[in-house]
């Protein structure tokens, strides 16, 4: 586990938790969950696997690491509104990933009529829903509050704020069922980087109650709803849009600090922390926040640019 302390930030403390730096293609949350995924994937040997993502998924690029990892063939269906060339495709390339592009209404279709291609040949396919949704994704970010809590104990801290980025809403989920199991006061902040409420936070809030129902535990929706804080101000326009601030953001944590970041997901949620922190007068307080990952698509930002940012 790699947290570093970065010092004041806004008038408070400021912790950084490196899911990034997790060794496995380029590191993030994607790793982590789909760890969870491909235990399943080895127990019940499964030949193929079949996931949905865009042309930028960090989930997508870890999958076919993975599956490419054991020799296993990865189909990745992708929808045409938001598939383009970026290093996290060129990577799903090498990995041999074999992507099926179609319209977005007809993703579901896909999937399926690719699933059931797959089992008439005389595979064995395992589907992993986009973004490692699903109790798996939540469990690995329960497993992640665990690990914040035992590094509290080892150095003597407590952490009033939790910020990350809010995308599929597992990583979300996570946090707050670890929060909830262990009673800890602790706000989670979700900044949405695509998805606006009631949508969004709906998702996350389901996942939480999906997860705590199948550990067999029953906690008040009140205390959930309650619990959960999805931030959608801050989505600049949806999936993959940014802007100035977010760049000269990524931009001074890069120079400053050798920190990357992107601007799909990690610029734009640490960004959006800033402000939040600023909009409600946040002062005086120990934050830690989580950098999912994303590191391929810290590179496209400056191809885009002609090495201007």
């Amino acid at each position: 586990m790699c947290l570093q302390y970065f010092g004041l930030c806004a008038n408070n403390y400021l912790w950084m938790k490196r899911e990034d730096l997790i060794p496995y293609s380029f590191g993030g949350n994607k790793v982590r969950k789909a760890v969870h995924f491909f235990k399943e994937i080895d127990k019940g040997r499964f030949d193929t696997v079949v996931t949905y993502g865009s042309g930028s998924s960090n989930h997508c690029r870890v999958v076919a690491n993975m599956a490419a990892e054991r020799c296993i063939e990865c189909y990745i269906i992708s929808p045409e509104e938001t598939i383009k060339r970026t290093f996290n495709t060129i990577f799903m390339e090498l990995f041999g990933a074999k992507m099926i592009v179609c319209p977005i209404e007809k993703v579901h279709d896909t999937i399926e009529k690719t699933l059931g291609k797959l089992k008439s040949e005389g595979k064995k396919p395992y589907f992993i829903p986009g973004g490692g949704h699903g109790n798996l994704g939540t469990k690995a970010y329960v497993d992640c509050f665990h690990e914040i809590r035992q590094f509290e104990k080892e150095n003597g801290i407590k952490f009033d704020y939790i910020f990350h980025a809010s995308g599929t809403g597992t990583t979300q989920a996570g946090l707050i069922c670890g929060r909830l199991l262990e009673n800890d006061p602790i706000k989670i902040i979700g900044i949405s980087i695509a998805r606006k409420k009631p949508y969004g936070r709906d998702v996350v809030v389901n996942s939480v109650k999906d997860y705590i129902t199948s550990m067999g535990m029953i906690i008040n929706k009140d205390v959930i709803e309650e619990a959960t804080n999805f931030d959608d101000s801050y989505v600049c326009g949806g999936y993959g849009k940014d802007s100035e601030r977010i760049r000269s953001v990524i931009k001074n944590m890069f120079v400053k600090y050798g920190v990357p970041m992107d601007n799909t997901y990690v610029g734009k949620a640490y960004a959006g922390m800033l402000e939040y922190i600023k909009k409600h007068s946040i002062r005086d307080k120990k934050i830690l926040f989580i950098h999912t990952g994303g590191a391929p698509l810290f590179f496209d930002i400056w191809k885009e640019t002609n090495n201007e940012i």
